[in-house]
């Protein structure tokens, strides 16, 4: 019996077929094949094929029918046949027609973009979360792509078990199939979704810092460095696809939340943006988002406006963000970091290998705290002393005094903290509390509302 999954083309395994590389690129644009298809080279690599050998055709866009005009696709079959590729890769998404098309003219299976990239999240999703929002990504992509992969659309099924006669042709029955396994997987992902959302919401009083940015940037690497979180990081594209969520001692003491989410890359799919956006949902709630950059990279620019162009399509474009500028070590001439300072002048150079700008970071991001929480001065008293581990380890302290009536605190921390600090037993100060002699701590006057900064 035919299943869902099986319609859908196996996207787990990878494959050490031979495959040429193909694409289209805008007239004027001086790269060779190699470098204008660098990156498809690469998730190639990833996917476990073997690049044979890279192709393009300048042309103002594809064609409609066959994406390459008629005399490149007849230099696509005789570079196919010479190299003995058992595939083809392009560059851009294939819509089923030109799919077809290009196949016939080639004699061997053709991937698109998108196709190799689900193959490769499908290779890298390791929990059960991953591997939904895989499958559902695939029995997207694949829907429109049915009539393609069968070849006996005129059989009918008349009744069970015969043939002819009125009745419903396979594919649509197999259609039928597909959308009741979309169903199903996307219910079950909007129920992680909404735990998420509940996990996420459980935890308001801590800061939360997401890493964002494109695939193989470091993201992992530098969580690891900050919390020892023992992510698995690797150099390759899409090596996590899970977001994980680890506490980050910064210096002084205070605890807040790091978030790692999924990389980006251009031209990403957008079944995968919207079965990911469960994923993603750490990132939308955070307090601040680290875009993290491959420094090193001769595509960084574009890299960055990439990152820039996801987030927005997000909703993610108001979050507080420090650019990462990372890989310092592999960086000869430093110049070249110019144009993304041009970018943004404020972000901060690291190396996640080294140790290099590490400190650099923290002060930035303590920075960003005192933008974005409240500063006043609290009074702890003796019977909720219990309160001053939680506030040290969660706020960032500025001060404190002992005094008779119990400890008075100059704090810096988030209005839901603040709130939570004041149900729980802690007060504003008051002129009052200030022990004789001690100067700097500002306390208004007026009585601020309860929960809510003076």
């Amino acid at each position: 019996m035919t299943t869902p999954q099986d319609l859908a083309r196996d996207y787990s395994a990878g494959h050490s077929t031979e495959a040429v590389l193909f694409g289209v690129v805008a007239h004027g644009e001086q790269r060779t094949a190699a470098e204008a298809l660098h990156e498809l080279q690469l998730l190639a690599t990833t996917a476990d094929y073997v690049v044979a050998g890279c192709m393009v055709q300048h042309r103002r866009h594809p064609d409609p029918q066959t994406y390459l005009g008629a005399g490149k696709l007849a230099e696509l079959a005789e570079v196919v046949k010479l190299a003995r590729s058992g595939a083809v890769i392009c560059d851009d998404s294939l819509t089923p027609n030109q799919a077809k098309k290009i196949e016939a003219a080639v004699g061997v299976p053709v991937l698109d973009r998108s196709e190799l990239i689900l193959q490769i999240f499908s290779m890298h999703a390791r929990t059960p979360q991953a591997r939904l929002q895989v499958e559902l990504a695939a029995l997207q992509y694949e829907m429109p792509r049915l009539r393609r992969k069968w070849t006996h659309l005129e059989r009918q099924r008349g009744g069970i078990g015969v043939r002819g006669g009125a009745g419903e042709k396979q594919i649509d029955v197999d259609r039928h199939m597909l959308r009741e396994r979309i169903s199903s997987v996307a219910r079950e992902i909007k129920r992680i979704e909404q735990h998420k959302v509940r996990e996420v919401a459980s935890r308001p009083d801590l800061f939360t810092v997401a890493l964002v940015g494109y695939t193989n940037a470091g993201k992992s690497s530098l969580m690891n460095r900050l919390c020892d979180a023992g992510v698995l990081a690797e150099n390759k594209l899409f090596s996590t696809l899970d977001t994980r969520t680890r506490p980050w001692r910064l210096p002084g003491g205070r605890t807040i939340l790091l978030t790692d989410t999924v990389g980006f890359i251009k031209k990403l799919p957008h079944e995968l943006v919207a079965s990911f956006h469960a994923t993603l949902e750490e990132a939308l709630a955070a307090d601040l988002l680290l875009v993290l950059v491959d420094g090193s990279s001769p595509d960084a620019a574009e890299q960055l406006t990439t990152v820039n162009e996801v987030l927005e399509s997000l909703d993610a474009a108001d979050i507080a963000r420090i650019t990462v500028l990372n890989k310092l070590d592999l960086i000869e001439d430093r110049t070249k970091l110019a144009e993304l300072w041009q970018k943004d002048a404020q972000a901060v150079a690291i190396s996640v290998q080294s140790g290099e700008g590490l400190d650099a970071l923290n002060s930035a991001i303590q920075e960003r705290l005192s933008d974005v929480e409240n500063r006043c001065a609290l009074m702890v008293p003796h019977t909720a002393g219990g309160l001053l581990a939680h506030i040290r380890e969660k706020a960032t302290v500025i001060s404190e005094f002992y005094t008779q009536q119990g400890c008075l605190i100059e704090v810096q921390a988030s209005p839901a903290l603040l709130g939570r600090l004041l149900s729980e037993g802690a007060r504003y100060a008051e002129a009052e509390d200030l022990p004789e002699g001690v100067k700097g701590i500002e306390i208004p006057d007026d009585e601020p509302p309860s929960g809510q900064q003076r």
